[in-house]
This record gives structure tokens, sequence and C-alpha cells, in this order.
């Protein structure tokens, strides 16, 4: 039987990644009714476009509000109307700003759903770990998308580091710088200081990449911020740099910042480099994320620049064997995961033992540590919670801590 799905946001990220996916795996016959709860219709009717038609051709989404209802009309609370009304062991894939993460998974789980989480999952470790034990005394998926993770180069980079062929990792360097236009979009009303930063925003996805590849913990963070306005009054540390020690010594320095040119060659500037050390030598992984040998001239400005270095592997819609267009990409194999994990933990039952035979289920999950958890992603909370405080301080440097109670001093 497929897999009903609430979506509860309908930001960029939706528009780009998670209903196409969510399209596609409904044709499959994965995914059932789509659904999605915004604050107003303004969102929600960006979601119907001649893209969407073109590729998925007869499909559409449970609309809440109303495509019909005034644009200037919020309701930010709809959410927890609708969420009722999905059946137990459905779906629930929060896109929302960081800050309303918590109540909202925590929300989901209590009626009983399974959840797919754009990252970061929470700020703070204590909330993470509250999420980790009330999905896991349910027998219910919390599934951070982190889809770096499922990237082709990211999963070789792993095997091979795992079987050590690069020896150990001793320094590297990240970097995402998003598009200047990004601070004239809606980032105006939720990355602000009191909230996010630049490091938090993007530091969180090449943190958890190296612990992916790894396996190494972050130690201790240092964040500094460059504060900056948006268009709309709202400040923001628009720029930042972070420095991660690792429990083996090793240094990660991550750049991020709202400012990439909108006409430059590339759609935004990412990448990381991991220097490592061998018996009498070096090793290195190296990723660049904003060119990945495809460079195309066009002959308008539709794409915001007439050159451009093209990112074919995190998403694209392409011609298929079937109608309209297909989803290819990490973008899509990471909304797939977690559709078909949720598939196969409902299909246990929702007797008590099949909540036992889900628990021993979702451990394998956490124990493989493909799909982001928050049993084996916490440290992603830990390293924002620490950042989050280095960066109200100016780049003072916070330890992080393990053992029987994990946290920052």
């Amino acid at each position: 039987m497929p897999l009903d799905v609430l979506v509860i946001g309908a930001g960029m990220i939706v528009h780009d990644q998670i209903l196409p996916s969510l399209y596609h795996l409904q044709r499959l016959g994965e995914v059932g009714e789509i659904s999605i709860a915004a604050t107003s219709s303004a969102r929600l009717k960006e979601l119907v476009s001649p893209r969407f038609d073109e590729a998925f051709p007869g499909q559409r989404f449970q609309s809440y509000p109303a495509l019909d209802r005034p644009e200037n009309e919020r309701q930010p609370e709809l959410w927890r109307d609708v969420l009722p009304r999905l059946t137990g062991q459905s779906l629930v894939v929060v896109a929302t700003p960081d800050d309303t993460h918590n109540a909202i998974v925590g929300a989901a789980l209590k009626h009983d759903q399974h959840v797919l989480c754009v990252k970061p999952l929470v700020h703070q470790y204590e909330q993470a770990e509250a999420i980790g034990r009330s999905a896991r005394e349910r027998g219910l998926l919390v599934a951070v998308e982190y889809h770096k993770r499922f990237d082709r180069r990211s999963l070789e980079a792993r095997k091979l580091y795992r079987q050590g062929c690069y020896g150990e990792f001793a320094c590297g360097q990240a970097c995402m710088i998003e598009p200047y236009y990004y601070r004239s979009s809606n980032f105006q009303n939720w990355f602000t200081t009191d909230k996010t930063d630049a490091f938090t925003y993007v530091g969180c996805h090449y943190v958890d990449l190296v612990y992916f590849i790894t396996g190494l913990r972050p130690v201790e963070v240092s964040a500094r911020g460059v504060e900056r306005t948006f268009p709309n009054g709202t400040s923001a540390y628009m720029w930042a740099n972070g420095r991660v020690v690792f429990e083996n010594g090793a240094l990660l320095s991550v750049n991020g910042g709202l400012g990439y040119p909108d006409r430059g060659a590339g759609s935004n500037d990412q990448g990381i480099t991991m220097y490592c050390e061998g018996p009498g030598c070096g090793g290195l992984i190296q990723h660049n994320d904003q060119f990945r040998g495809v460079a195309y001239g066009f002959v308008d400005d539709r794409f915001g620049a007439p050159f451009r270095h093209v990112n074919p592997d995190y998403f694209r819609l392409v011609p298929w064997s079937g109608s309209g267009l297909k989803p290819v990409g990490y973008g899509y194999d990471s909304i797939e995961a977690a559709v078909t994990t949720a598939l196969k933990l409902r299909a246990a039952g929702n007797a008590i033992d099949d909540l036992l035979r889900r628990q021993r289920e979702l451990e394998a999950i956490d124990q493989k540590g493909l799909i982001a958890t928050p049993q084996n992603s916490f440290i992603n909370e830990l390293v924002i919670e620490a950042a989050r405080r280095s960066i109200r301080a100016e780049g003072s440097t916070v330890r992080i801590r393990y053992g029987k109670s994990p946290g920052i001093s």
C-alpha cells in the first residue's frame, strides 16, 4: 500500500527537490496522496507551474490552505490541523526553518508518523536526543535529509577511507557560498542572527560529510560571523568562518555565505578538500561540487547567466522511458531512501511484537549510517550548539564532550 505524505513547508527545497521526488515516487506506486501545508497560499502557488506539468502530467497535491485563499492570509499553525488527518505510520516531511523543527517533529511522532526532516534536525543536542528516544520507543523513523551522504562520490570516499586507502584525515577546508539573490528571498524572515548563521547553515553539511566518510567525531568548534542587513532590515551573519577540530587532532575550516555573484559561472561555490597522511606519504580527497566537468554556454539568460558550470549530480529532471521527466541525482536518492525505509517499517505492522521488530530494524539503520538519524548524526547538533555559542562570543573556542552526558563547554 503506498505511503501517504504530508509536507510541512513550501519553500525552495520543496520546489527544487522534495516535491518532484515525491511525484516520481507517487507514479512508481510507493507514495499515495501528497498534501502540502504552508503558512499561506502564496508559496503553494509556486508549486503549481508549467515545470511540474511538463515533468509530472496530471499529478497534483492537496493544498492547505486552498490555492484560492488570499495570499496575504497567514496561518502559521495550519499544519497542526492537517497532521491529525494523516493515517498512522505515514510520512511527514518537515521543510521549515530550523527553529520550528523541534515542535513539528515532536508533534508528528506523537501522531505516530515517520518523519523526514531537512537538515539540520535541531540546534541543540538535548532536543535531538529526545527526538531519537521518542522515535525509538514508538518504532518510527526520523531521517535527516543530509543528501550529500547519497552522493556517489561520498559513498566511494567512505568505502575507500575505511579500507585505509587515504590514510588518516589531518587537515581540510570546505566552502559553500550561496547566491546573492538569496538575500531577497524568504531567507530574510528566518536567516537572522538570533536563529542561525552561515556556518550553521552550510557547516552542518560538511562536518557531517567528514564524519560520514571518516567516522571521526568533532571535539572543538570556533566560529566567527560577518554581520550584514537584509533588504527588509533584519540582521544576519551573512558570512561566517568556522574551524572544527576532530578527535584525532585533524582540522577542518568551513566558509559559508550568501553572496556568490548571481551571474557567476557557478550557481554557487561549494566543495571540500581533505588532506590525509599515510605511512611516509600523503593522501587526498577532493570534491568540487560547483563544477563537475559540465560547462554550458547558453543563447539567453534564462539560467541566470549565459555561461554556467552545471552540476548534474545533485538533482535534475531528465527524459526517461515513462511519461514526463524523471528526477535523477543524490537529492532524489536521499528522498527515495527515506520513503522506502518508512514503507519497510510500516509493513512490519502495529502489534507489540511488530514494534520490537521495527526497533531492531531502526537499530540496523543507525548502525549502517547511510540514512542520517538522531542516533548516528547527533554530532551535528553538538557542533551547531557549539558554533552558535562561539559566534555570539566572537569566535571563542567551545569544546564538545561525549560519554554518558554529551554536551558543550
